[in-house]
């Protein structure tokens, strides 16, 4: 419509001297008719142009508030993660320390009962050994008071018998 008015302005005709034109009155009252028809249309596409923009606005702040609620809700997942996976690794580590204890507690009192066991038998070996040193001095008495006898009433073969197996 500004088009056709300007176009009646071009081709309306100079009033020489004065530079005014004259203009078809009644051609200007339609093309004012029709843009007071025309301009609540276009105000009124103009506001839905608006509309749509705030629409568009607040879908792109809820998508905006969503995604970054999103990304927070996953950054903290990974933190609880990773925090529970330092747990993970400090409970391991702690059982790794309390099994070392463990093992070295356990070789402890192995080698302490291996010790007490070594001298138990050793002082048991030794005290067997006494008792046969005690045994074979009393079998070496009664062999030579048995020889000493035996030489005085018969002959005696001092060759020792063989024992049997």
């Amino acid at each position: 419509m500004v088009d056709r008015l300007e176009t009646l302005i071009n081709t309306s005709k100079v009033v020489p001297v004065s530079g005014s034109l004259l203009v078809d009155k009644k051609k200007v009252l339609e093309l004012v008719d029709q843009l007071r028809l025309a301009i609540p249309q276009e105000v009124k596409q103009a506001e839905e142009v608006l509309i749509q923009k705030d629409q568009i606005m607040n879908n792109a702040m809820v998508e905006a508030r969503r995604a970054k609620s999103q990304a927070e809700d996953e950054f903290m997942e990974k933190l609880n993660q990773n925090e529970l996976l330092k747990r993970a690794e400090e409970m391991l580590a702690d059982a790794e320390h309390k099994a070392n204890r463990i093992t070295d507690q356990a070789e402890a009192e192995a080698h302490a009962k291996r010790t007490e066991a070594d001298a138990y038998a050793l002082r048991a070996l030794r005290a067997f050994e006494k008792e046969l040193n005690s045994l074979h001095g009393s079998v070496r008495a009664g062999i030579d008071l048995l020889a000493g006898n035996a030489l005085v009433n018969t002959s005696y073969d001092p060759t020792p018998v063989a024992a049997d197996d």
